[in-house]
């Protein structure tokens, strides 16, 4: 990819952006592998000002979002986990038609990067167990599944995930 890519810190300034960028990107991916409603209910729940506040200054929890020749085109967000020494990838979402260019491994090297500047020997995530794409993607870059787990998020939905991880030390 020749294009200038950055990736900047979330302000309260982005709050809307990023609600109107994750709903598209997640109401285009995710139709196949779960229902419009489920996709709502979890659209609407997650870019709220007070959950995306609690990135802003956070000690323990980053959120980036990645502009190509200053478009915003994909963010990412990660936190330190439970137990101590892991951080969970919390949340990488691009663009389709930015996709295959290797800015999701550029989002992916920043968050390793910070895992391991937090002395944290175990990166880990949840990915829908129907999203193939992602889940070569990952094991590609080092990560296996540990477990598989279906949590219950209210309102009748269930996210059916794999837990995957990859060790980093």
């Amino acid at each position: 990819m020749n294009a200038t890519f950055t990736l900047h810190p979330l302000t309260a300034d982005d709050f809307e952006t990023i609600a109107l960028l994750g709903a598209a990107i997640w109401r285009k991916h995710f139709i196949g592998m779960i229902s419009r409603e489920q996709i709502d209910y979890m659209v609407s729940g997650r870019y709220t000002p007070e959950k995306l506040s609690r990135y802003l200054d956070a000690p323990d929890r980053w959120f980036r979002l990645l502009r190509v020749e200053g478009r915003l085109i994909g963010y990412c967000s990660y936190a330190l986990a439970e137990p101590p020494g892991e951080m969970k990838l919390e949340q990488l979402y691009l663009l389709e038609r930015m996709r295959g260019r290797g800015l999701g491994g550029r989002m992916m090297d920043e968050v390793e990067a910070a895992a391991r500047a937090k002395d944290c020997a175990t990166l880990m995530l949840t990915v829908n167990r129907h999203n193939t794409d992602a889940i070569a993607v990952y094991q590609k870059r080092g990560f296996s599944v540990r477990e598989e787990v279906a949590a219950d998020i209210g309102n009748g939905f269930v996210m059916d995930d794999y837990v995957m991880v990859k060790a980093l030390i």
